[in-house]
């Protein structure tokens, strides 16, 4: 048997479907003996796990892992299971390895690392387990040798979505990870697509899974859709791919084809492919039930946007925020702040920018970072946004990534980094609470009303006279109303 694992990465009531591990499980169902667990479901993942190794031959655990939280809950589960049944091979996958292969294989727990696409990875390394073939046959395959040592095998090319079966939704209470947002009561979530085939410099995804994208045929997710709706109930839907709209031809038939399934909807695209869509395709969009769009917008100066190699103008981002205005779809535009040559000159301008934003749509949401570093692999260019490579050391293992000091660099409360003045961060994260509180999120579906009244009442005058100085009055309210909000888990 293998057991698939999902560790705990979110609270309960945020669950979504464990679309890694189900990506695994498609290829898996029919032709080996699998389970699934995932620690969003299961009180002590860990029991269950060993549960199922003393009934089965468990030759392997599989275990999806993203930087944070999750990793956290992988590394605690899989140490327990090799110090309680240590003849059980251990295989880390997804983002945190692929990124940070030899911290995660330095682990003793861990035996193999799945880097980028796991799909055909995992079935061959099941072969190899199996005495069918060598490991160092393998590609995008990490593994310590029988000498101990750290090997890495080339690069996987990917595949497309369509050369693999479906996700096999039957084997998980697929109900239960419907759960309400800001776009229905029972929402779902889909990969239309893998990769991204851009190469901003401050990114990891890239550096993870290639220079290209892949995308699912409009037909497919139509089916995939429709499958969610008239067999579960799912009423929206939240698209996890880096460049839902790579192509308009693409866009304008998937739109089409969706739109009688009158699903509620969120994804992410690019403002500068965005920007010279027609207004007949954004008609389209609208009418096929997208709500919500993510961008990566990063920065309210050219001169950043060339360095991080972004590709994006700051005039595409402001006709994006007209065109999503005209057309009655929420922007979500994500700032990546702190440019190491002059982070004083980046933060002025993006601030600034933001608020020429909010002029031209006031709908827009606004996210704010403190720039995080990630390695950029050869597969990336080499190095990272800002010619740091020198100036940062990463975890060598797990157990040091757990530490508060980084765990509170990857979830972007404080980076430590040594070219952000604190003056400056200070200004960041202060201008980010009063813009914030002046227009809350509408996705926060447990605000209340009065909540929103009183931080738009507390922050216009901030706002207004661009006040951002000690913000007490914001923090505090902010604390009152998370502690007011309802605790059921349904809305």
């Amino acid at each position: 048997m293998i057991v698939l694992f999902h560790p705990r990465a979110t609270r309960p009531r945020n669950r979504r479907l464990p679309l890694a591990v189900l990506a695994l499980a498609a290829v898996l169902e029919g032709r080996e003996e699998y389970e699934i667990v995932d620690g969003n479901l299961e009180d002590d993942p860990t029991a269950v796990i060993l549960g199922l190794i003393d009934r089965h031959n468990v030759e392997l655990l599989g275990v999806s892992t993203m930087p944070g939280p999750q990793m956290v809950a992988a590394m605690e589960t899989s140490r327990e299971i090799r110090r309680l049944r240590p003849d059980v091979k251990i295989c880390w996958g997804g983002y945190f390895p692929s990124i940070y292969p030899e911290s995660a294989l330095n682990a003793r727990y861990v035996d193999f690392i799945v880097r980028g696409q796991g799909e055909d990875t995992l079935l061959e390394l099941m072969d190899a387990l199996r005495g069918r073939r060598s490991f160092e046959s393998i590609l995008g395959l990490s593994y310590k040798d029988q000498f101990g040592l750290q090997r890495s095998n080339a690069e996987r090319p990917m595949k497309g979505p369509d050369e693999f079966p479906w996700s096999p939704f039957h084997r998980l209470p697929t109900e239960t990870y419907l759960r309400p947002s800001f776009f229905g009561k029972r929402t779902a979530v889909h990969h239309a697509s893998i990769g991204c085939p851009f190469n901003c410099s401050f990114c990891g995804v890239h550096a993870a899974y290639g220079n290209k994208e892949k995308m699912e045929s409009p037909e497919r997710t139509v089916a995939i859709l429709t499958h969610l709706v008239e067999r579960y109930g799912a009423d929206s839907v939240q698209f996890y791919d880096m460049n839902f709209f790579l192509r308009e031809d693409h866009a304008r038939e998937l739109c089409d084809r969706m739109a009688h399934l009158n699903l509620r909807w969120w994804c992410e695209a690019r403002v500068d492919i965005m920007s010279r869509y027609s207004d007949e395709t954004f008609a389209a969009i609208k009418r096929a039930g997208c709500t919500m769009i993510f961008f990566g917008a990063e920065s309210g100066s050219d001169w950043v946007l060339d360095e991080m190699q972004k590709g994006i103008t700051t005039a595409q981002t402001l006709e994006i925020a007209k065109r999503t205005y005209q057309f009655g779809i929420i922007p979500e535009f994500s700032f990546v702040i702190g440019n190491p040559n002059d982070p004083e000159r980046d933060t002025r301008e993006t601030l600034r920018f933001i608020r020429k934003i909010k002029r031209i749509n006031p709908d827009s949401e606004i996210i704010i970072q403190h720039y995080t570093p990630t390695p950029q692999t050869h597969k990336a260019g080499g190095e990272m946004y800002g010619n740091i490579d020198a100036k940062i050391n990463f975890p060598d293992t797990p157990a040091e990534w757990a530490t508060k000091e980084w765990m509170d660099f990857t979830l972007r409360i404080d980076t430590h980094a040594p070219w952000l003045k604190m003056k400056t961060k200070r200004l960041i994260d202060n201008f980010e609470i009063v813009v914030g509180s002046r227009w809350p999120t509408v996705q926060d579906i447990r605000a209340p009303q009065w909540s929103r009244r009183l931080l738009k009442m507390l922050s216009a005058w901030r706002y207004a006279l661009h006040i951002y100085s000690f913000p007490v009055e914001l923090h505090l309210a902010n604390h009152l109303i998370a502690l007011r909000k309802p605790k059921r888990e349904s809305l």
